[in-house]
């Protein structure tokens, strides 16, 4: 009778997590309208900063490039 009540206790709990987890997830869908953040292309050359001492310029870290696409991730 005891290991009937510990599987039955089990068995609640993992449904009442699972139907936790799936009310949360749908109450926080991502709105697919969203802009990408950071905006890495359109911030120019960035922005400027100035103290007492010295000066920091923080821009987009992510820059586009010339080179080839890498087509395989192939490591022997």
């Amino acid at each position: 009778m005891r290991l009937l009540l510990i599987k039955a206790v089990a068995t609640a709990l993992t449904i009442g997590a699972t139907t936790a987890s799936a009310v949360f997830v749908t109450a926080h869908l991502k709105n697919p309208a969203a802009p990408l953040q950071p905006a890495v292309l359109n911030t120019g050359n960035g922005t400027s900063t100035t103290s007492m001492d010295g000066t920091l310029t923080v821009g987009p870290s992510v820059q586009p490039s010339n080179a080839a696409p890498i087509t395989s991730t192939y490591a022997s």
